[in-house]
């Protein structure tokens, strides 16, 4: 089994790096600090490859991968992004390996979304623009001991412990990781991904 794996886990790592390639040629134009940097798409394309080296992922998701996207109440470019999330998300077939459903919540308070994710066997967050900076902190807080993988559309989500982000830095992409956040949550990153991100702890 190991020999016919490595290869696999090799192609999807190439999948990953490609991927960052690309979007350094598509989405060059300079930033805030609260702007989705890396286009939509391209950040699905890279969370989906990511998700397929979470260990942990079969095990939490079970029978079907589900993946909540949470959007924040009154702002217009978070249920945009969300929607563009959606979008993205249903033209890929599997998500590490399995079937997947989207759904798409406005979000009311951190304790109800961590209790929502236990409930419902939640396997992905996905956290659109528009959450402040106290707001994010009080869901890694809440989530620090519940089953699941959370990504957010803005990089200064990842310091404040959403486990997955993506960046650009001098024109570069960049995948971040709150590695301190993802073991609370078990999410089990292998070390061949973790090499090419920038780490948090």
């Amino acid at each position: 089994m190991a020999m016919t794996n490595k290869p696999y886990r090799s192609a999807w790592s190439l999948g990953i790096a490609a991927l960052l390639v690309l979007s350094a040629y598509l989405f060059s134009a300079p930033t805030r600090a609260d702007d989705v940097t890396l286009p939509i798409p391209l950040q699905v394309g890279l969370l989906v490859k990511v998700l397929g080296y979470d260990r942990n992922m079969p095990e939490r998701a079970g029978d079907k991968v589900r993946v909540l996207i949470v959007t924040k109440q009154g702002s217009d470019e978070s249920a945009k992004v969300a929607g563009q999330v959606e979008k993205a998300l249903a033209e890929q077939e599997t998500i590490a390996g399995l079937p997947h459903e989207e759904a798409t919540l406005t979000f009311v308070d951190a304790p109800s979304l961590a209790q929502l994710c236990r409930a419902r066997r939640l396997g992905v967050v996905y956290f659109a623009p528009g959450f402040s900076d106290a707001e994010i902190t009080s869901i890694a807080a809440a989530l620090g001991n519940v089953d699941v993988f959370t990504a957010g559309a803005v990089a200064g989500f990842v310091p404040l412990g959403i486990v997955l982000g993506f960046d650009l830095v001098s024109g570069k992409p960049q995948l971040l990781v709150h590695l301190g956040q993802a073991r609370k949550q078990h999410v089990d990153i292998s070390a061949e991904v973790l090499k090419l991100m920038k780490v948090y702890e």
